[in-house]
């Protein structure tokens, strides 16, 4: 018979002080290469405008443009910043993106883990 012994528990760290979970958000663009995701993902790092950027790809788009169903190939960036940097950050994604009309979709982060969300925080300029 085996017996195995739990860990003890971590110590969930202290709540967000600079702000609450909600002021999160995740927002999403698209590129049409791994070299185009990864210039905007370093520039809004860079910026400070966003503490983190996954670049996930290539994945497959299906959409209409000018009257035509459309195929494409493209890289998906996740940016995780706050409401305070949404505004400065949609601006320089609509300054340095090669689509004619790109995706800019902010998702609300409605929890996440206390150090997390901290550590998040503190990375925004």
């Amino acid at each position: 018979m085996h017996f195995f012994r739990l860990a003890p528990a971590r110590r969930a760290r202290g709540p967000v002080t600079s702000m609450a979970a909600d002021q999160f958000l995740c927002v999403s663009t698209t590129l049409d290469s791994r070299n185009a995701a990864q210039v905007i993902a370093t520039k809004c790092v860079e910026l400070g405008l966003a503490a983190c950027v996954q670049v996930i790809g290539p994945v497959e788009s299906v959409y209409r443009w000018h009257d035509s169903i459309e195929k494409s190939e493209e890289w998906l960036c996740l940016a995780k910043t706050d409401r305070a940097h949404f505004a400065e950050l949609k601006d320089t994604l609509l300054n340095i993106h090669p689509y004619d009309e790109p995706e800019i979709i902010a998702t609300e982060i409605v929890g996440g883990s206390a150090g997390y969300l901290s550590w998040l925080g503190d990375q925004l300029c």
